[in-house]
């Protein structure tokens, strides 16, 4: 059986309905990435996916583990006992501090 191509008729589509100003920040975000408003959206979306599947990932980790640092222990510790959801706010966060960092230095 032949694998059908992927293109944008065959792709799955999905009504976003977005909050006042976000389209401008993505289309801004987009523009300043060379893609298109749906690749940029996209790459947020997988981006965001892989961090999460990651996480999960890394949770595994004994916080006895003699690879680990007292500091990397007790940040292990405290992530831990956040919710879910503040550990994927948290991680976002530091992505996007390396992301402008990077951007940062590639400027420079």
């Amino acid at each position: 059986m032949k694998q059908a191509l992927y293109s944008s008729r065959t792709a799955d589509k999905f009504v976003v309905r977005l909050p006042d100003g976000m389209r401008e920040r993505i289309a801004d975000v987009a523009r300043n990435h060379h893609r298109s408003m749906n690749s940029e959206i996209i790459a947020r979306l997988e981006q965001s996916m892989l961090q999460e599947s990651n996480l999960s990932s890394e949770l595994d980790v004994n916080v006895d583990s003699p690879e680990l640092s007292l500091h990397e222990r007790e940040l292990l510790q405290r992530f831990r006992q956040l919710s879910r959801r503040q550990q994927n706010a948290l991680v976002s966060l530091i992505a996007h501090d390396t992301e402008l960092a990077n951007s940062a230095s590639n400027e420079g």
